[in-house]
Formats: C-alpha cells, structure tokens, sequence
C-alpha cells in the first residue's frame, strides 16, 4: 500500500514557487535589440517585470515563473521539461505558452512609444491583489513651489519644513531601489521648476526604473528642455493642460512628435464645463491617446461620467490612478478627515512630499514615515 500511496501523494504535492526576489538580464551587444529586463516575484508567486526600465508588467504565477525562466535565459525545451516536472502538464503545451508569453514581451521589447503599465497574464489578474513586498510605484513631489502668478494657496507648502536635495532624491531612489520599487512619478508643485529634475530622472533612468512627469508642460514648449529630459531616460509624461494658454498647445505639440508615452489632464470646473466636448474633440484631432479627467464638485459628477464616456468613443485610453501636480485647479485638500482612499494607494503606490514625509496618497492625512529618515520597514509597516 506505501508503495502505491507515495506516488499517488506526489501528484497532489505542492509545487513549490520560485524564490521571491530580483533577477535581472541584460541582453549581449551581438543582440540588436539592446533590451535588459528586470523581474520582481513577490512570496505568493506573482511578478512584475521591467521592460528596458521604460514599461511596468504585473504578471500572474504562471506568467512570472515563464518570465522568470526567459530572464534566466532558458532555451524552450529547458524550460518545457521545467514544467512538465513541476506541473505534469504535456512538454508540447508547455513550451507553447512558454513561447507566447516570451513572444508578447519581446514584442513589447520592439515597439515603441508604450503605456508605462501593462498587465500580461493568462487569467486576468487582479493588479491590487496579494500580498506584495513593496509599492508598485513612488510618487515623488519633489517641490510644491508653482510658477509665477499662481496663488501660493493653491499648494501645500506649509506642511513641509523644506525641500530635499539632489543626493538626498538620490538616496531615497536607492532605498526604494533595493527593495523592488520599480516604478517613479515626478511631480509638484511644478517639478519643472527644480533644475535638477534631468538628473534626478538620469539617476532613476540608471538604476532600472521606470520615471514618469507630471507637470503643466510649459517649460516643454522649449524643444531643447524636452529634448534633454528625453535624453535622461523619461519613459512618459502627463500634461496638465491649460487650453487657454498658446504655450500649452505649442507643449503639446512637442510631445506628440516625441518618442514618449503622454497623456493629459483635465479639471472639470463649473466654469469649463460646457467647452469640455469641444477641447476633448481637440485634442483627440490632435492625436493625444490618454486623458486624466477629475473633478473636485460633487454637482458635476454626471458631466464628468459623460465626457468619460464621450473620450471613449474618441479613441482615447482613460488614466484614473496617477496624482495630479498640485496648482490652482487642483488643490488636493490635505484636512478632509474621512477621506477614502482610491483602491491602490497606500499599497500599490505611496506619496512622498518634498521633505521627504510619506503619505498612503496625494492629499492623504495619515503620515506613515519619512524616507529619508526612518527605515524602509517602518514606512511599509505603516503602509
């Protein structure tokens, strides 16, 4: 009977996950495609790979142990016997999803101008779910300072004592760094304003991350500004527009002949609302493919659900969980005592002020740390 128990046993055995941590692959100079890779695998078996530092994977299990074996540089009969070991399921099979999911990634290696975010699994995983080791993405405000002319009440300057220096920005992005944070947001106030924003994107750039902006563009109408955040490793960017301003659309403009990922944001106001089908239709004549659009007025949630689905029908992907740099149309009340977080924030992303303090979101209330002084554990605990 022990004889027959024991193999029965092993076919309901658990199969034991890969090791959580981070891999990496930088591809040989023989290979054209000059692509590097790095993987995260969280305990449970779920991953997030980063393609050319430029777009964010969330893989399911299966997914992150086949990206796991490409990242190892597996041959697909390798890793075909990998799994049929480990699963029992048909060499043949295995090696047929082991080759789409590799397939879909080079793909994504070889195509330009991505969304920073994908999901690319084989039964839909939820991206907020399981326990994770780190945030997804930081949210960097690096200063709350606006440009000139813009009320000074329409930031948060007086809850933070100052802002942190270049090598401070640094060492917080290696702390986040070497505990997997694979994905960075700059944002303000105007981040534009800090003239070190190139090289605190260089310095992401060179450890691996992904590094998104988000700002009011003005500065990008200056072909030879965006031109050098280009060239420090910006993988894409967020405008928050202002339609009556000809500098804004001379921004745009910039953008879109770029090589970059861009969206942009709107603030629905009482005032703009019945000019926004119009701006919409407008920017969508010219190219713009994501749009961020939020209201602060209870009243004008059915317009907002309107001109949500209007850019739908336009072609244009919906951006709903990136903050907005705080300026006069979106001051982010920092009071509201009962405020609910968006699903995501607190986990998937935190926030961190230009004094370094970090919060679970933009405008949250609960202070969890500060990463320039209290430990990583301490602040994700608090998380």
């Amino acid at each position: 009977m022990d004889n027959l128990v024991k193999p029965i046993s092993r076919l309901f055995h658990p199969v034991h996950l890969i090791s959580p941590g981070i891999y990496h692959y930088q591809a040989p100079q023989s290979d054209p495609r000059n692509y590097r890779l790095h993987l995260r695998i969280e305990e449970d078996g779920l991953g997030v790979l980063l393609v050319n530092a430029a777009t964010v994977l969330h893989l399911n299990q299966t997914a992150a142990e086949y990206a796991y074996y490409f990242v190892q540089n597996l041959s697909p009969d390798q890793v075909a016997g990998q799994m049929s070991k480990r699963y029992r399921v048909d060499p043949g099979k295995a090696r047929q999803d082991y080759e789409s999911v590799t397939g879909r990634i080079l793909t994504l290696i070889e195509t330009p101008d991505l969304d920073p975010v994908t999901f690319l699994d084989f039964d839909r995983q939820h991206p907020y779910s399981g326990k994770i080791s780190a945030p997804y993405r930081l949210d960097c405000a690096i200063t709350y300072r606006l440009p000139e002319g813009t009320d000074k009440e329409a930031a948060p300057t007086k809850h933070v004592d100052r802002e942190l220096t270049t090598a401070e920005w640094q060492s917080i992005l290696d702390k986040v760094w070497q505990v997997g944070v694979p994905h960075i947001i700059f944002t303000g106030g105007e981040p534009t304003l800090r003239e070190d924003l190139p090289d605190l994107i260089a310095y992401a750039e060179s450890l691996g991350q992904v590094s998104g902006l988000l700002t009011d563009g003005l500065r990008l109408a200056d072909d030879a500004y965006l031109e050098l955040l280009l060239q420090t490793g910006l993988d894409h960017l967020m405008i928050d527009f202002q339609p009556d301003r000809e500098l804004a659309w001379k921004a745009l403009e910039n953008v879109r002949l770029a090589d970059i990922f861009d969206a942009v944001h709107l603030t629905l106001t009482p005032e703009n609302a019945p000019d926004m089908p119009e701006l919409l239709s407008k920017l969508a004549e010219k190219r713009v493919q994501a749009l961020s659009l939020t209201t602060s007025e209870v009243g004008l949630s059915g317009d907002l659900a309107r001109l949500r689905d209007l850019a739908a029908s336009l072609q244009m992907e919906l951006i709903w969980d990136l903050p907005v740099p705080y300026s006069a149309l979106n001051p982010v009340s920092l009071e509201v005592q009962d405020q609910k977080l968006p699903e995501g924030a607190g986990r998937a992303w935190l926030y961190v002020e230009p004094d370094g303090d970090v919060l679970p979101m933009q405008g949250g209330n609960r202070l969890l740390g500060n990463l320039l002084k209290d430990p990583w554990e301490r602040v994700w605990q608090s998380a």
